[in-house]
């Protein structure tokens, strides 16, 4: 039975930590009309000590922020595309993405990757950091740091980890553009959909649909699902350490992705191109093909890590 929609304000889910509450408010400063944040506890904030996959994996962020969409509680849900599920659940739908912010990581602790040393600790619990930094600084020992950004750096502070690596986006939107030093791309490329933010509704809510259409970014949309498309091709879960960054270059699309063991020491990259004016499609299918390309390549300790190579 079709729901009954309410009428504005709009009702936004978001995570209640203060960078889930600071996306959605850029996404409320960005919608006509007035909008009313509502906080969703998810399974990822009542669990703060296992890692992701434990209990079970990037769904921990968006399912009950999903359950709300689909039972009408609220109208649309912020996300961090970085941790959003590459296969979304059946009547909703990604609508929009805000203009993407800083993609790179930033290293807290040390001066960036030179400054790194046989037996620092670096916390952190990210697969794809953890294997970045392990297959040129393999001396490294990493241990598992979760919790909200101001959370991570207290437990830095703390003297848990000598260093750690946080997304230079969250930083600079709760104001700690001076936190750091930014890694570029070319030494560590981030997650597929790092920095940028992403709102998700009902799949039959044209009226919303049109609505964030207006506020869409089509240069961090389309980047972004290449990247998403590249990740889903693999079948990876976030146990699996993925890369992948596309970017405008002129009237095309460079993306850039790696997979990598956990330890670092195999890896594959690849890249491809794709017009930026070319079919909605194209972009998908880009990714998707680079995915199925670098899993042709991999050896079995690699493929095995993902399921896509079967």
């Amino acid at each position: 039975m079709q729901k009954k929609e309410p009428s504005a304000p709009y009702r936004i889910g978001t995570r209640g930590s203060p960078l889930a509450l600071a996306q959605a408010r850029m996404v409320a400063a960005a919608l006509p009309g007035e909008s009313q944040l509502v906080k969703v506890r998810t399974a990822g904030d009542r669990e703060q000590t296992r890692p992701i996959a434990a209990i079970g994996g990037k769904g921990v962020w968006t399912a009950e922020l999903e359950r709300q969409l689909l039972a009408g509680e609220i109208d649309m849900a912020v996300h961090s595309m970085k941790d959003v599920e590459s296969e979304r659940p059946g009547g909703l739908t990604i609508a929009a993405m805000l203009p993407r912010a800083d993609v790179r990581d930033r290293m807290v602790g040390a001066a960036g990757l030179h400054a790194l040393s046989e037996g620092m600790v670096i916390g952190t619990s990210s697969p794809r950091r953890a294997a970045q930094l392990l297959r040129n600084y393999p001396y490294l020992k990493i241990v598992p740091i979760r919790g909200n950004v101001a959370t991570r750096l207290a437990k830095l502070e703390a003297g848990e980890a000598d260093a750690t690596l946080l997304a230079a986006a969250g930083l600079d939107r709760l104001g700690h553009g001076d936190v750091g030093t930014a890694i570029g791309t070319d030494e560590m490329l981030p997650a597929p959909g790092q920095g940028a933010i992403g709102i998700e509704v009902r799949a039959d809510r044209t009226d919303l649909r049109e609505v964030l259409a207006s506020i869409s970014d089509p240069d961090t949309y389309i980047a972004v699902s290449a990247e998403r498309a590249f990740a889903l091709a693999l079948g990876g879960s976030c146990d699996s350490p993925v890369a992948a960054l596309a970017m405008r270059d002129g009237q095309e699309f460079l993306l850039r992705a790696e997979i990598l063991t956990e330890d670092g020491r195999i890896d594959r990259r690849g890249e491809t191109r794709f017009a930026a004016d070319a079919p909605r499609a194209v972009p998908t299918e880009a990714g998707a093909a680079l995915g199925r390309n670098l899993l042709a390549q991999a050896p079995p300790e690699l493929a095995a890590l993902f399921s896509g190579a079967a």
